[in-house]
């Protein structure tokens, strides 16, 4: 099974002495001004939109907008499959405590526990127990909401994509003081320096030894 690397372990080691965040904001309060993210999750369109957010990222970075996802069917049609523990990155978000704790290794204790803000009363975050479905991005620059750009890297920096539309990513500094409440529109937004750690750690794993729970 591949191992973490050091740079990554570093970079996630950093990520302990994030900031703290105000507690200022009341649970599902979305009526506040913010700065919106870019996807709506729960639209009926949204295959289409993200179809068109890959070749918009894919013409912008030169990068692909995809992970292989050739190695999770392998281990899965192998019976060498991972999960939660027995992977080398579990995330795993609490939709009740608003935080994600992020295990290494197989280490029972978490190297990071970071306040997160899930989906309001009305678009909570589905739960999920699973392996990132392979679609990542750097950045994205929303063409809908530009003021909300983060640093040149749009809406929703680093996003690590669970399924559909639901991903794990940043969030522009309009939206940190409601981090540890339930505040986004259904994806899970940290604050984008934790955002950049954990799409490090997809990068240099690879999804089929990530795995994601929200419960």
């Amino acid at each position: 099974m591949k191992r973490i690397s050091l740079l990554a372990l570093l970079l996630t080691v950093s990520a302990l002495s994030a900031p703290s965040f105000a507690q200022d904001v009341t649970a599902d309060d979305d009526s506040a001004p913010t700065w919106m993210d870019e996807l709506d999750p729960f639209d009926a369109n949204t295959p289409e939109l993200l179809r068109q957010m890959d070749q918009i990222y894919e013409q912008e970075t030169g990068e692909s907008a995809h992970l292989d996802t050739n190695a999770v069917e392998l281990m899965q049609a192998t019976g060498q499959d991972c999960n939660r523990l027995s992977c080398p990155v579990w995330a795993r978000v609490n939709k009740v405590t608003q935080t994600l704790s992020l295990y290494l290794n197989g280490n029972s204790s978490p190297m990071a526990v970071w306040p997160v803000s899930t989906g309001v009363r009305g678009r909570t975050t589905p739960d999920f127990d699973r392996h990132p479905d392979g679609r990542i991005y750097n950045k994205y620059s929303s063409k809908k909401y530009p003021g909300g750009d983060y640093k040149g890297l749009g809406n929703m920096p680093y996003a690590v994509f669970i399924q559909g539309g639901f991903a794990i990513h940043g969030t522009p500094s309009g939206n940190w003081s409601k981090l540890g409440k339930r505040a986004s529109h259904g994806c899970i937004r940290v604050h984008p320096d934790n955002a950049k750690n954990f799409n490090g750690l997809v990068r240099s794993n690879g999804i089929a030894n990530v795995w994601i729970t929200v419960e």
